[in-house]
């Protein structure tokens, strides 16, 4: 078993001129951004490139839509080298768009094209969640089939991933919240799953051992505010590229795989839809298999917590609840008869993580989940 590959070269630089000190941009580059991060880091630096703002296109995450409308700006210039600098839509985005196209980015969805990578791509994350800098993974909603799906392929790794925690200033205290709990279940996640390897495990314990003791930090300060955060955004940087890592070779799991149905449907943000089914999945775990594993990730929540292992999940939702909010489905509106619908869903489109749980669970299990999730 191949026990760990990671694919871009990883550069860190403390500032965004650091990293266009390095890498020259300009002529033959194309840059990929919100206004809002150009402005403060870009702007300055009198860079000639040209620039497409993502948020033109629409809000929240991908879509097919966004990503054909995207390319039909993008085609409008000669360019060798996409730089994604961005959040986890922008990076998604631009895997996708550094490939070839021949008619509708909804082609690679489904499966009638292959993709097949023609630009270089560099990707400098913004947030400190999906770790997207260092997998081939791109997730997109396909509205026109009611589906939200993830490509995984070789050719939809970025070349390069450039980490700079500069860039982690100006996260809305939501947008920190929801990504980097999302890093903290890709850690767990990678952790149980049956991929995974000493090498894995190792990135997957220190990103959950820093996104813990850094909530602990922040939440002792008087809460999630940029302030408080100030003095963590290394850590939280690091930590979700480490998690990255983790569930680039071992995979995500049950919370992943659930997470794409009411996230869809209600267009909730990525990691908030994995929050809200995280230690239910994890409970359906215990019971079905208490010895093993889970046992050990159980201890490493505890630990922080200070709590005995027995009483770690209602013990984790209080404490991730004073990070981001946890509500039922229903105040999203899901209603009762979407239970077995959104079961379904996820065992008909989602094998490529449920094959990653740590033990395999039943569409009347996911059921149960979404029930009491409800």
């Amino acid at each position: 078993m191949q026990a760990l590959r990671v694919v871009p070269a990883i550069y860190y630089f403390d500032t965004f001129k650091e990293f266009n000190d390095e890498f020259k941009l300009g002529k033959g580059d194309i840059l990929v951004t919100n206004q809002w991060m150009y402005d403060p880091y870009v702007k300055p630096l009198g860079i000639d490139m040209p620039v497409v703002y993502q948020e033109k296109y629409g809000a929240g995450e991908p879509t097919d839509e966004m990503m054909d409308a995207m390319k039909a700006e993008m085609d409008k210039y000669e360019y060798d080298r996409i730089i994604a600098f961005g959040g986890g839509t922008i990076v998604d985005c631009c895997k996708v768009l550094a490939c070839e196209i021949p008619d509708k980015v909804a082609d690679l969805y489904t499966g009638k094209v292959a993709p097949k990578r023609v630009k270089e791509l560099i990707v400098v994350p913004t947030t400190c969640g999906t770790g997207s800098e260092v997998t081939n993974v791109a997730v997109a909603s396909i509205p026109s089939l009611n589906l939200k799906k993830g490509i995984a392929d070789e050719q939809t790794y970025a070349d390069t991933a450039v980490l700079i925690p500069e860039s982690l200033q100006g996260l809305p205290d939501k947008v920190f919240a929801t990504s980097s709990v999302d890093a903290l279940i890709h850690a767990v996640e990678s952790f149980l799953s049956p991929k995974a390897s000493p090498f894995t495990e190792m990135y997957s314990v220190k990103a959950i051992d820093m996104i813990m003791n850094g909530y602990k930090e922040i939440i002792a300060a008087g809460g999630n505010t940029a302030e408080n955060r100030k003095a963590h955004l290394k850590d939280f940087c690091l930590a979700a590229n480490y998690a990255g890592i983790a569930f680039g070779n071992a995979g995500c799991g049950a919370v992943h795989a659930l997470s794409y149905a009411h996230g869809g449907a209600f267009h909730i943000a990525h990691g908030e839809a994995n929050f809200i089914c995280f230690t239910e999945v994890f409970k359906m775990y215990m019971k079905k298999q208490p010895k093993g594993k889970i046992e050990l990730a159980n201890k490493l929540f505890a630990d922080v917590l200070g709590c005995a292992p027995a009483d770690v999940y209602p013990a984790l939702d209080e404490f991730l609840g004073k990070i981001l909010e946890k509500k039922p489905l229903s105040e999203y509106g899901m209603t009762k008869d979407q239970v077995a619908e959104f079961a379904k869903s996820t065992v008909d489109n989602q094998q490529r993580l449920l094959a990653n749980n740590y033990v395999p669970l039943t569409e009347a299990e996911i059921a149960e989940i979404f029930e009491n999730l409800y």
